[in-house]
């Protein structure tokens, strides 16, 4: 059976032998998949720089999450715990002002935790 390139397939053969996907940044890295229900949001969010306009409960909740990398720079112990705590501040804060929306639970940084992993990491 004889089958016919469609026009799709010949812009991408043509622009293939003219050398148009040679050396495109990222090459050979591997794709970054998220395949949670919102990932579509999350994509949104990181290309337009939206982090600024979470929600505060939202952003301290980020802010958890990321700890490590926020303490990674710190030159001492006491730094890493500064940071913590100065983070830990601000989440009580929230707790103590009232609520005007949905109810956010933010946990609290575990700075013992987050100091361990921190010497850890520089041990390593």
């Amino acid at each position: 059976m004889m089958q016919f390139e469609n026009w799709i397939d010949r812009q991408i053969r043509e622009a293939m032998e003219r050398g148009a996907f040679d050396n495109l940044p990222g090459a050979g890295q591997p794709i970054e998949l998220d395949t949670s229900e919102d990932w579509w949001i999350k994509a949104k969010m990181r290309a337009e720089n939206l982090e600024a306009v979470l929600p505060l409960p939202l952003a301290l909740r980020r802010e958890v999450a990321d700890i490590q990398d926020a303490v990674a720079d710190c030159r001492t112990e006491a730094e890493v715990r500064e940071r913590c705590e100065a983070l830990n501040e601000r989440v009580r804060e929230h707790y103590r002002r009232p609520d005007t929306g949905p109810r956010i639970i933010v946990r609290l940084v575990d700075v013992d935790a987050v100091v361990a992993a921190w010497a850890g990491g520089r041990a390593g």
